[in-house]
């Protein structure tokens, strides 16, 4: 991207509703929430490489190849992979894998390829939502485990605390995160000083340890002498590295400058320092030690006479990091159903001045209580250990296959420069992804069973909808010739009347039925269509298209992107093309909703046909998601096959 297309990128930004602020208020920020997922793992990571389902010794070989696998791990998926490579790919400022799936599709209509690559983009959704999932189960509890090392005596209340923890953080996400937002970054800030001055207390005493970790000959020196085993502690060694892809995801809140300058600069050097600090002290002990200290090195290196604020601190730690994941999760499932992935949901906006902060019920709880099931199920960080890490490096694998898209087809680098770069991240990727499918038969299951329900659920939506509008457009006729035919025969009575329209062709099912049983037409008749352009933001400019047609009809298209909120009356408020302006209290809504019969006739199996009908009468009513005013609305029904 060059200087002149970024600087364009960041006043869009700036624009909707990004607030422009220096570089150390958004780095600041960008700690708070971009690396909270990240930042959490020294606490379980190096413990489980050798503690976990597939232990190994922690002597100093494999001391100094994990040190060197982490480090390289870090430079190799977030630095080279997600922060010079990835996040150069944004759509109008936004990234994630709905954005780039987004800007795929907006640029390469008609390719054959473009379907399966659509389907991928679906499935790195559903794995996010198995991950948001995992992430606040396996960060808190790992965090309360801490409390193990203040006193025994709170060995039997970890997990109440950590159940508390969760549901208390579920329970206020109704009020909105604006006002504790602001204490995100300084205390991530806080907890990053922590990590590095814990590290570099055991570092000081073997200084050494530095130039190994850096040194990617001790991580080959590990495969070649492990080999296979090597290989498995693949699938804890991703630990260190997940929440990489967060990096990308929240690049629309901050920019990718601040997020670059934070990582290597803060956030980088942090965990490295931590992570090699464990190291030097299990090696500064004896085997016998070792082998006692391994199964939870990050809480030994605590000093005694801190050990208490420094746990609370690791608590906030991972409260802060869950909450961000929550936050996506909001923010994707709003994503996914301006796209047309998902049915609409009650969205609620917790902010009068943010538009990203926003409260999904049906999400929050829903999340909640699959947390509390993983928590209660698992009981401890070790056993989720198992769980974690096959929908991140899922997602990983698959925002790979997007960008080799992009490198090929969209930016037409050339295949001496992009296949070279797409070969070490499809090894690394593949080789994560791998060794984490080991795991399954300990936990890894859970993941891939809720991606695989989503993932159903998301296809199926999509589907039904192209299926239900390819049916009634088989029914409906021509504007001009149902104009001319309802004008002479139907009685023309004072005010406007909106019909919704899921089309900009052909006539709504609501005003045929209107004209059927009521016999009336409005002196003004709008034929209105929300349409969700494949970018997160639409210039005012081009929000609103307005066509006479005649008699009084106008046919309006209202334009958003899939980050904004769909206000019609807000929108219509500015029209000026349609004739006088609108009157609400002198305007009626004509909603159509459609009672779905399930049929054998060839689109779908019939057990999806009866999903899609079950989360089309679960879906939020049209009037809520439009901001259609409660007593200006009227629904006319009408049954379809599919």
């Amino acid at each position: 991207m060059s200087e002149s297309q970024q600087t364009s990128a960041d006043e869009i930004q700036a624009e909707h509703g990004h607030r422009k602020a220096s570089l150390a208020t958004m780095c600041v920020g960008a700690v708070g929430v971009v690396f909270g997922d990240i930042g959490t793992s020294p606490i379980y990571a190096f413990r489980e490489t050798f503690a976990g389902h597939h232990p190994i010794e922690p002597d100093p070989m494999h001391i100094m190849g994990v040190l060197s696998l982490v480090f390289w791990s870090m430079m190799l998926v977030v630095t080279f992979k997600y922060v010079f490579t990835i996040m150069k790919a944004d759509n109008k400022g936004e990234g994630g894998s709905l954005a780039l799936l987004a800007l795929i599709s907006r640029k390469t209509q008609g390719e054959k390829w473009t379907a399966p690559i659509i389907m991928l983009g679906v499935f790195a959704t559903a794995l996010f939502y198995g991950d948001s999932m995992i992430t606040p189960a396996m960060s808190v509890l790992s965090a309360t485990e801490g409390l193990n090392y203040v006193h025994p005596g709170f060995k039997s209340w970890v997990l109440p605390i950590a159940l508390a923890i969760l549901v208390g953080l579920f329970a206020i996400q109704a009020r909105g995160t604006a006002k504790v937002g602001a204490l995100f970054g300084p205390i991530m800030v806080l907890y990053f000083l922590t990590l590095s001055v814990l590290g570099m207390m055991y570092l000081v005493k073997m200084p050494e340890i530095v130039l190994h970790t850096l040194n990617p000959w001790n991580a080959i020196n590990f495969f070649y002498i492990d080999g296979f085993r090597a290989f498995v502690s693949l699938g804890a060694v991703v630990l260190a590295v997940t929440g990489a892809e967060a990096l990308y995801a929240d690049m629309g809140h901050f920019g990718r400058r601040p997020i670059k300058f934070s990582w290597l600069w803060f956030v980088l050097p942090a965990l490295m320092l931590n992570y090699m600090g464990q190291g030097a002290m299990i090696l500064s002990m004896s085997p016998a030690e070792a082998q006692a200290a391994i199964k939870d090195p990050f809480f030994l290196m605590l000093p005694d006479a801190l050990r208490l604020p420094i746990v609370f601190l690791v608590i906030l730690a991972t409260i802060i990091a869950s909450q961000a994941v929550i936050s996506g999760a909001f923010s994707l499932t709003q994503q996914a159903i301006q796209l047309g992935f998902m049915p609409r949901l009650r969205i609620l906006h917790t902010s009068e001045s943010e538009a990203g902060q926003i409260y999904i019920p049906a999400i929050n709880w829903g999340l909640m209580i699959m947390v509390l099931v993983l928590v209660l199920f698992f009981r401890s960080s070790s056993n989720l250990a198992a769980a974690y890490g096959i929908a991140v490096t899922g997602a990983m694998f698959i925002d790979t296959c997007l960008i080799s898209v992009v490198l090929l087809t969209l930016w037409k680098w050339p295949k001496w420069k992009a296949l070279p770069i797409l070969a070490v991240f499809f090894i690394v990727d593949i080789a994560y992804l791998g060794a984490n499918l080991l795991k399954v038969p300990q936990g890894g299951y859970f993941p891939l069973i809720i991606g695989l329900v989503i993932f159903t659920l998301l296809t199926t939506w999509s589907r039904g909808r192209a299926l239900m509008r390819e049916r009634m457009a088989e029914s409906t006729m021509p504007m001009e010739i149902f104009i001319k035919s309802a004008s002479g025969s139907a009685q023309r009575v004072p005010g406007t009347a909106i019909f919704m329209a899921s089309t900009s062709a052909g006539v709504p099912s609501a005003l045929l039925h209107n004209i059927k049983h009521n016999r009336v037409l409005h002196e003004r008749v709008i034929i209105l269509t929300v349409d969700i352009a494949e970018m997160p933001y639409v210039e005012e400019s081009k929000r609103v298209t307005c066509k006479p047609l005649s008699e009084g009809f106008y046919r309006v298209i209202l334009r958003y992107g899939f980050l904004e909120e769909t206000d019609v009356p807000a929108a219509l408020a500015k029209v000026d093309l349609c004739g006088p302006p609108f009157d609400m209290m002198q305007t009626s809504f004509f909603l159509s909703r459609q009672t779905l019969i399930a049929s054998k006739v060839p689109g779908m199996a019939i057990w999806r046909e009866k999903v899609f009908a079950w989360m089309l009468r679960n879906a939020a009513n049209a009037m809520e998601f439009f901001k259609l005013p409660s007593n200006r609305v009227v629904e006319l029904g009408s049954q379809v096959e599919i």
